[in-house]
């Protein structure tokens, strides 16, 4: 299921970790799984992600469906991921989700059909100061108004020309 390059450096994560507890390197292993294949896991990654930690497919399915950050289906290139708890949705984040809808033409969990991006609402992201905010891969986009959001789509498009 994996090549040789990634069961090495699933091996070197577990390595980290005491004998018997290599499970705690799943949150690892699965980012990776997720980064090398089409930015999502399959059923069989995980099972093959059990198998070679020896935990049970059931302790990896537990993790990649608790933690937003893990996708289940294929998401497009840019994932939206806003936050929608009590902080944000007070500072209009229902608003700025309502607005993605509309720019975007998809619903929530839904992908636009060129792939590009995909719309998530997820619970608190720990930056309720710079309500509303949302997550795109590894940076926070903050003080979100409809403005903010057209400059980075705008940019997320540019990127990709």
């Amino acid at each position: 299921m994996f090549s040789q390059e990634i069961i090495n450096k699933i091996n070197e994560l577990s390595s980290r970790y005491p004998e018997g507890k290599q499970k705690s390197a799943l949150i690892p292993v699965l980012h990776l799984i997720q980064e090398t294949g089409n930015l999502s896991l399959t059923i069989e990654q995980m099972d093959a992600v059990a198998a070679i930690l020896h935990i049970t497919p059931i302790e990896v399915y537990e993790v990649a469906t608790f933690y937003t950050m893990f996708h289940l289906k294929p998401v497009g290139k840019y994932v939206l991921e806003v936050c929608q708890t009590g902080p944000c949705m007070l500072n209009g984040s229902d608003q700025i989700i309502d607005y993605i809808k509309q720019k975007l033409n998809i619903e929530n969990g839904e992908t636009t059909t060129d792939g590009v991006f995909t719309l998530k609402t997820v619970e608190c992201l720990g930056a309720c100061g710079y309500a509303p905010m949302m997550q795109l891969g590894k940076h926070y986009k903050e003080f979100l108004t409809p403005e903010k959001v057209d400059s980075i789509l705008e940019d997320c498009r540019n990127a990709i020309k």
